[in-house]
């Protein structure tokens, strides 16, 4: 097997007697790094150092992903100016690879101006696509309290 000590630098091409009495000689474990070469890399080093750092690798990876769908609510008498922060808000999102869940809540009569309330999500999408190219998927909703949109990066 090909031997790497605990420094990270490679100690050659070893029997597996030899490397575990390495291993036992310094007081370390002996892991195996990758069996899908030949012949398989094994490593010299603490077993709880490595299992931290799959972990770390693994958390890492997760937040890198994105992916998900995250939601930005608006109302039906919002500012131009807080339109402004929230399509910002909602550019940050896209740059992480995550979707935009955008709803509309109207509560009472304002459930009568739907008209209205369409031009303001068709003010946000202007906003938005100010700052990032978009894609929206699917048209917009209409839900018991509201309106909801998904948007995508395009």
């Amino acid at each position: 097997m090909r031997l790497i000590d605990e420094a990270g630098k490679q100690a050659g091409v070893v029997q597996l007697e030899e490397a575990l009495r390495m291993a036992k000689e310094r007081n370390l474990d002996l892991i195996q790094v990758t069996e899908k070469v030949e012949p398989p890399v094994c490593k010299m080093m603490e077993y709880g150092k490595y299992l931290y750092s799959l972990e770390k690798k693994e958390r890492r990876s997760r937040v890198q992903k994105g992916g998900g769908i995250k939601g930005i609510r608006i109302t039906f008498n919002i500012s131009p100016h807080d339109l402004e922060t929230r399509a910002k808000q909602a550019e940050k999102f896209l740059k992480e690879g995550d979707r935009i869940r955008l709803e509309m809540i109207l509560r009472g009569r304002e459930k009568q101006f739907g008209e209205l309330a369409r031009e303001k999500v068709n003010q946000f999408l202007e906003i938005l696509t100010k700052f990032i190219p978009t894609k929206v998927e699917g048209e917009i909703r209409r839900e018991p309290r509201g309106f909801s949109i998904i948007i995508a990066k395009s």
